[in-house]
């Protein structure tokens, strides 16, 4: 049974007919309750956009992604899955907007036409228009990652400065005395990257506890930088043992770079770092990390942003997680024959 078969039985035209399921413009209560009476003899149920129209609601939630351009990491692409799931479970659609660049006019058009009920943004940098622009907007949103004010908003995160600060304690705790962090690349932490700030304080932190030899540097998200990156260490540090890292993607690189010259993972050399589960594990040999748990933390967004959306006064949620290391194959005591061991 649809609109027109409802408007002729009750003598009105289909976009009165329209107009009283949506609130949209005013009917006349007499009208309204013809058209009412139809619609209970004839069990009609409006479709779900008649519904969200009356409710005000598109029953359709944005998730700003990174660039299109870029290849997403299976912790970024874990992120995207577990929002999806969590929004069908919640009869939500969700509609993909990558930012950044030449995607911001996508960015805007989700913001600023209304087109969702509210938003998740991922990749939050310290210093975030995107989050500037969606607290102007007045639109709920929820954050994957905080800015440098994590006061101003509601978000999840991972601690990673916590984590790579344990992966520190670790490799030291193996014997482990020249260490080198390998962030995620260097346009990324110059635009203000939240987890490669984070995980740059945590490391140093932790190698001056320890009184460690360190390096940091940065790598592209991808398996060729990642052995690139490799050789330039072990030719400037030829005392280098071991890796934190929260580039997983560039990980596979590593493994290579380190085969190529020679040395065995882990008994020449150790690595540890941030990764999806499913990655680490998959990996040859399998990699010692801190496990985020991607579907947790999506599904929580989720959640906080259906809270927002039901009620904007709902006081900012925060919730930060640090997971176990769990140890795997890519780490073990550092030879004998580093002269600082």
């Amino acid at each position: 049974m649809n609109i027109g078969e409802i408007a002729k039985r009750s003598g009105v035209s289909r976009s009165t007919v329209s107009y009283a399921l949506s609130g949209k413009r005013p009917v006349s209560e007499e009208t309204r309750r013809r058209i009412q009476a139809v619609i209970d003899e004839l069990g009609y149920r409006p479709n779900a956009v008649a519904k969200a129209l009356k409710e005000g609601r598109t029953h359709t939630i944005g998730l700003v992604i990174p660039p299109a351009g870029r290849r997403l990491t299976d912790m970024q692409l874990g992120f995207v899955a577990s929002v999806v799931d969590a929004a069908a479970r919640a009869d939500l659609d969700v509609l993909l907007s990558p930012s950044g660049g030449e995607h911001d006019r996508s960015f805007e058009r989700v913001v600023g036409s209304r087109r969702v009920d509210g938003v998740v943004v991922m990749e939050i940098r310290l210093e975030d228009d995107r989050v500037t622009r969606l607290r102007e907007t007045g639109l709920p949103f929820v954050g994957i990652g905080r800015t440098a004010r994590p006061e101003e908003m509601s978000w999840v995160d991972i601690d990673y400065e916590t984590l790579i600060s344990r992966c520190v304690h670790h490799l030291a705790d193996l014997g482990h005395r020249r260490i080198a962090l390998v962030n995620r690349s260097a346009e990324l932490v110059a635009a203000g990257y939240g987890p490669g700030h984070r995980a740059q304080a945590g490391f140093a932190r932790a190698v001056a506890e320890r009184g460690l030899e360190s390096v940091q540097t940065c790598c592209a998200d991808d398996a060729q930088s990642g052995m690139s990156c490799v050789e330039r260490l072990l030719a400037e540090h030829p005392g280098l043992t071991a890796v934190a890292t929260i580039n997983e993607a560039a990980v596979p690189g590593m493994y290579h770079a380190l085969a190529q010259a020679g040395l065995s993972v882990p008994r020449d050399f150790s690595i540890a770092g941030v990764a999806a589960q499913d990655w680490a594990e998959n990996l040859h040999p399998p990699l010692t990390a801190a496990d985020v748990p991607a579907d947790e933390l999506g599904a929580q967004a989720v959640e906080m942003l259906i809270q927002l959306i039901a009620d904007p006064a709902t006081p900012h949620r925060h919730v930060l997680v640090a997971p176990p290391i769990s140890l795997r194959g890519t780490t073990a005591p550092a030879r004998s024959h580093d002269p600082l061991h």
